[in-house]
């Protein structure tokens, strides 16, 4: 099913991109001497583009396009070396004997190589290894674990965790790797430490959110999300070592002991908390504590994760949702629109089963019906409703 939209179809783009036949014809470039790099690129562009929108290709046609683009692998021009690598990473599931491009990959997966192609060659080596290579390869991705440049780092955990189910002995020998990445290292991204700041008030430099001016790049650490998911992925089915693991990184009643960094590490380690007390009733309290210490963390995503876990939790009482309900009616006067949506739709959940504790929002609540986001103002209706309604029919059997 073709996935173009009615606006690329009037535009002429449905013609040019999705016509397998034109590409496969104009494959020819990749022979041209000297190499186009500009026509190379855009070749590649609609290759990639044909695949990511449903575009299938029969084994005979992906290989000739396969091998026609490792053909560009000496080019310096660093922009074609990537968009090289993309291809090959998508064409490598239905090309026949892509093995023998694993040398070529492999120099630039050596540490003296150019950076820029580093993540790029884990990514696409990771898609053409068989299994039983991975013990040949494991020295490099060890290495790049550990790698002090984040991006490096974070393609080489993410390729372990999809070898994974291929290659279980091999990558669980992996895990002191993994877990030395999990004690943090500095990166930027998007997901920096001005990005995360809360609106509660708790972290963050307010001089510096007012201004808008940093000093120096910022922190995201990223690559404790992907550290934290393989080393999961490798202990998930070792109850206790995944709940010792929570109980380390947790950092604590007050989670301020965290070597974690990263927001959606931190979500991602409540959601794991969560599901062992699913598991194990009695490690409910001390890992309820722990969850109840990131209600007060710097960032939104991390407060509000940790009182919709609570929320949902199974016989919760009336008294342990005294702070998630007080940290979700804060939100409820957000200015983020984000914020006050999250925060409605866990007290809608929770109202059908604790309305007497959701009802001490009603105040905040009656102040979103007129909300200008549509979805919230919804939420916010339905919320009052069962709260109320259930408040009303528990009166009348009394």
């Amino acid at each position: 099913m073709s996935l173009v939209t009615k606006k690329d179809e009037e535009s002429g783009l449905s013609t040019y991109y999705n016509n397998k036949t034109t590409v496969i014809q104009e494959a020819r470039v990749f022979n041209e001497s000297p190499i186009s790099p500009r026509k190379c690129r855009a070749l590649l562009t609609r290759i990639v583009y044909l695949l990511y929108v449903g575009e299938t290709f029969n084994a005979q046609e992906a290989t000739t396009l396969f091998f026609g683009t490792t053909k560009l692998f000496q080019h310096k021009d660093s922009a074609l070396r990537q968009a090289v690598y993309l291809a090959i990473k998508e064409l490598a599931t239905t090309a026949e004997d892509v093995i023998m491009v694993t040398s070529s990959i492999m120099k630039d997966m050596q540490p003296n190589s150019e950076v820029i192609y580093r993540p790029n060659a884990i990514r696409a080596l990771c898609k053409i290894i068989d299994p039983s290579m991975a013990q040949g390869v494991e020295r490099f991705f060890k290495a790049a674990i550990v790698d002090k440049n984040t991006s490096i780092s974070s393609a080489a955990l993410v390729s372990a965790y999809h070898l994974f189910p291929a290659a279980k002995d091999v990558v669980k020998r992996w895990v002191n790797e993994a877990q030395e990445a999990v004690s943090g290292k500095s990166s930027s991204s998007f997901f920096s430490s001005g990005a995360s700041s809360s609106y509660l008030g708790w972290g963050g430099s307010s001089s510096n959110q007012q201004s808008g001016y940093q000093p120096v790049p910022s922190t995201s650490y990223i690559t404790q999300y992907h550290a934290l998911g393989l080393l999961y992925l490798i202990r998930q089915q070792d109850r206790m070592a995944v709940t010792k693991m929570i109980q380390q990184l947790g950092g604590g009643k007050t989670g301020a002991g965290t070597v974690l960094k990263n927001p959606l590490a931190l979500c991602m380690l409540i959601r794991y908390a969560a599901k062992t007390m699913e598991e194990d009733p009695n490690m409910q309290r001390p890992i309820l504590e722990l969850i109840e210490g990131w209600l007060r963390h710097k960032s939104d995503m991390v407060n509000l994760e940790a009182a919709r876990v609570i929320c949902e939790l199974k016989g919760v009482t009336a008294q342990q949702l005294t702070k998630p309900i007080a940290v979700l009616q804060l939100f409820l006067s957000s200015p983020k629109s984000s914020l006050r949506f999250a925060a409605t739709r866990t007290l809608a959940s929770l109202a059908l089963s604790h309305p007497a504790s959701v009802a001490t929002c009603n105040v905040d609540l009656e102040n979103l019906i007129s909300d200008q986001n549509r979805s919230v103002a919804t939420y916010a209706i339905t919320t009052l409703l069962k709260a109320n309604l259930f408040i009303f029919l528990l009166e009348i059997n009394y």
